[in-house]
């Protein structure tokens, strides 16, 4: 892969897998009960879990580390993540799994986008390609 390091590779392969097994895990959990509980049960469930992952890397430490601006941010992706959440959820009740995984993954689209926008990224050809490709291969899949 060039100069790529695997590591991040790794790991982002890894929670793309991690991620669809939420959408099969997900569908099958809301179908007879509300999105907006099983989401709140999902994040309960989460946060229990971070915690004790948190605890037994010794991570817990670090908390001193976080200063009000990163705390800000940090707050703003939680808030971010859990609508991300309540939506996905609610599609899922609604909708296949499937399709509902497909245009989710248009957030890869949107942060092209945003990054471009607030972060100062590059937008190069083979990342405009990408996103072209990603938005396609989504509408693909829902029709």
């Amino acid at each position: 892969m060039g100069g790529i390091k695997m590591s991040w590779v790794i790991f982002a392969l890894l929670s793309a897998i991690s991620a669809a097994l939420v959408a099969i895990f997900g569908k099958i959990g809301v179908s007879n009960i509300d999105s907006t509980l099983a989401t709140t049960v999902r994040a309960i469930i989460m946060a229990l879990f971070l915690i004790l992952v948190s605890f037994a890397l010794g991570k817990y430490q670090l908390i001193t580390t976080i200063d009000s601006k990163a705390l800000g941010f940090i707050i703003l992706a939680g808030i971010s993540g859990a609508l991300s959440w309540l939506f996905y959820f609610l599609a899922l009740q609604l909708g296949p799994a499937s399709g509902v995984a497909a245009l989710d993954r248009l957030s890869v689209v949107f942060v092209l986008i945003f990054s471009v926008l607030f972060l100062a990224e590059k937008l190069t050809f083979y990342k405009l390609l990408g996103a072209i490709l990603i938005t396609i291969g989504a509408i693909l899949m829902i029709l």
